[in-house]
């Protein structure tokens, strides 16, 4: 086949367009910023755009398809030329659907640990030689690339994302796949950009669960009361089964999880990521691994990247990294953090950065998230309220949404780098939390700051 991507930069894009190019197709592609690291990937393939832009020329009859990414906007001239010509256009999902119609299709969705749950599943396969399909939103290790797609698997495990397909096609990306077996992880409002109500974001969950095939699973954490009750209210899968956090200890500030056999020593830790290894366990056990099996692989399992991620450990502090940024997440990873590290003093850090969380009205929503800090930090850009067309906010409106009158407040990277360099570190716990780049920090510049 013949496939051209629109907008090849993203990072679940050029996955998809490597992984298709490894199999023989043809592809071409275009976007008008590509960044790392998607373009050494696309380098490294020979599939990197000669130049950036849009080139409706490109689009021509003898594509078999063109796959629209998010990045794109609706009056795209190659898109346009595309539609001009009749020329069967895909979003993402709906190709990954295409592709996956005849296999058993394992989803897994929910506002906060679909990736990390994805990721464990990923490890335990991969670990016990299972081969399977799948698409994945983080790059995990031992893997090339995350996205596999072959004619002999018989599964296919999918990240749900509940963001829009494309530019062209407003529905949530996981109505597309219609899972066999699902699981749903929690459900949080996010993505308000696009859902302006929780009732509104809270209904997509509940589409999803309503176009699972007939005779489906779904797997869910009874623990959080709305994926509860729309669980206990689904009609579609003729199986259910709950799960919730199972007991662990912390000893010597490592995490041993309790199983049948004993306590078992864990390399991750907070109690939401042992909510998702449960939720993990049984997904695993429906793809043929028992619970023997798991607890083994599980026990090598370091993360998925860019979730609560060591960056550097000194005598003076240890740091860590993590994608929180919805008020749940950062709330959950604060007090997983100190909690597992209670003799170090916790400087919780975080950059507000998606439409979200600098929205002045949303930002009430992250009360109380940082206390469990014995001192938090956040950084925002004002710019970046004039590029999302959000009102501007202040150092006030700041600490008054997040309950804490000794918020330190920085709205420059600068600012925020100098604070950190003349930090005065002694038995601290660094925690960086963002879905940008910490405000422009080089990681390796903090590691000489902490030493």
């Amino acid at each position: 086949m013949k496939i051209h991507f629109i907008a090849i930069g993203g990072s679940a894009m050029h996955n998809l367009a490597i992984a298709l190019y490894d199999q023989g197709e043809q592809i071409t592609g275009s976007d008008d910023e590509v960044f790392e690291p998607s373009r050494s990937r696309l380098a490294q393939k020979g599939l990197l755009p000669e130049n950036d832009g849009w080139f409706p020329e490109r689009i021509t009859t003898d594509l078999d398809a063109v796959i629209l990414g998010m990045h794109a906007k609706k009056d795209n001239p190659e898109l346009k030329k595309a539609q001009e010509l009749g020329l069967r256009i895909y979003s993402y999902p709906e190709f990954i659907h295409e592709k996956s119609k005849y296999k058993t299709r394992v989803v897994i969705a929910g506002s906060h640990g679909k990736t990390t749950i994805t990721a464990m599943v990923l490890h335990v396969l991969n670990y016990h030689h299972k081969p399977t399909d799948f698409m994945v939103g983080a790059q995990l290790e031992g893997f090339s690339t995350m996205i596999k797609l072959t004619q002999e698997n018989d599964f296919i495990l999918l990240e749900g994302d509940e963001y829009l397909s494309s530019p062209i096609d407003p529905q949530p990306k996981f109505l597309w796949y219609q899972p066999n077996i699902a699981l749903i992880s929690g459900i949080a409002w996010d993505h308000i950009n696009v859902f302006s109500t929780y009732d509104e974001y809270q209904a997509q969950f509940e589409y999803f669960v309503d176009n699972m095939t007939n005779g489906s699973t779904l797997v869910y954490n009874e623990e959080d009361e709305a994926v509860k009750k729309i669980a206990e209210n689904a009609k579609r899968p003729t199986r259910k089964h709950a799960y919730r956090t199972p007991g662990y200890e912390i000893i010597d500030e490592e995490v041993h999880l309790d199983t049948p056999e004993g306590l078992m020593p864990l390399q991750i830790f907070g109690e939401h990521n042992l909510s998702n290894l449960a939720g993990a366990k049984w997904i695993c056990q429906h793809m043929g691994v028992d619970e023997d099996d798991f607890y083994e692989a599980i026990a090598e399992f370091k993360g998925a990247d860019k979730r609560l991620q060591k960056v550097v450990k000194t005598d003076k502090a240890l740091v860590l990294k993590d994608y929180a940024h919805s008020p749940s997440k950062v709330n959950a990873t604060t007090q997983a953090v100190k909690k597992q590290f209670s003799e170090h003093k916790l400087l919780a850090c975080l950059e507000l950065h998606t439409y979200s969380s600098l929205n002045k009205t949303f930002l009430k929503h992250y009360k109380n998230s940082l206390n469990d800090a014995d001192e938090a930090v956040v950084v925002y850009d004002p710019k970046a309220l004039t590029i999302k067309n959000l009102e501007p906010i202040d150092e006030e409106l700041i600490k008054e949404a997040f309950g804490r009158e000794d918020l330190r407040v920085f709205t420059t990277p600068e600012a925020f780098h100098d604070f950190l360099r003349s930090y005065h570190f002694d038995h601290h716990l660094l925690l960086l939390m963002s879905s940008g780049n910490y405000a422009g920090l080089d990681l390796e510049e903090l590691k000489k700051w902490v030493e």
